[in-house]
């Protein structure tokens, strides 16, 4: 088992790592939040949020040798679940055919304030 935190992603905001990659092919990635590198908050709608992240996602896979095809589970952590809809507009851009399982949850609050949170495994047989 490796614990990571590829270049490509998000600094980590307290004492985890961005990834753990298991020797079978599985690599589960920790919930992203829409933040810089210094810590701050980016994007100031559910959508900017959600395409940060995603892309973010995305480049962490992509340095991993994984792609977004490889995900199976993406797991949503949502403020408001009325902005659910504009959420899943942008979701349904990146993912395009691909529909991995997925749960979402209203939460009363997220780390520094963010406005959804994602995290996702993927397999890479």
């Amino acid at each position: 088992m490796e614990f990571l935190n590829p270049s490509s992603g998000v600094k980590p905001v307290g004492h985890y790592s961005t990834a753990v990659l298991l020797p079978n092919g599985f690599l589960f990635l920790s919930g992203q939040i829409s933040i810089d590198n210094e810590g701050t908050i980016v994007g100031g709608t559910i959508r900017e949020q959600t395409k940060i992240i995603l892309s973010n996602i995305k480049n962490v896979l992509n340095e991993l040798s994984y792609d977004v095809t490889d995900i199976f589970k993406v797991v949503v952590y949502i403020r408001d679940i009325s902005k659910f809809g504009e959420f899943n507009e942008v979701y349904r851009e990146f993912f395009g055919e691909h529909k991995p399982v997925r749960t979402t949850v209203e939460v009363s609050n997220l780390p520094k304030g963010a406005l959804i949170e994602i995290e996702v495994s993927a397999f890479k047989g």
